[in-house]
């Protein structure tokens, strides 16, 4: 009976471990389903390139209107 005390406490984190993740694999079993990555088309990625490609070009001429190109300006003369 003495040694009851200590078995449970020594038990209960690995129990507690193992419970916890059996109700976390049950939850992500039958809450919201999220779509497979996978399954996105070919056509939809292809889609995707292409916009991010043009917003790409967009922020590139964006930062080269910015770039003014350099003044010539007279050196002054040291004496």
């Amino acid at each position: 009976m003495e040694a009851l005390l200590p078995t449970l406490a020594l038990l209960a984190c690995p129990v507690g471990m193992g419970l916890m993740m059996w109700f976390m694999m049950r939850g992500s079993k039958g809450g919201s389903r999220r779509s497979d990555p996978r399954s996105a088309s070919i056509a939809d990625l292809r889609e995707e390139q292409r916009r991010i490609a043009a917003e790409i070009d967009r922020l590139e001429d964006a930062q080269s209107e910015q770039e003014a190109p350099p003044v010539d300006r007279p050196r002054p003369e040291v004496v």
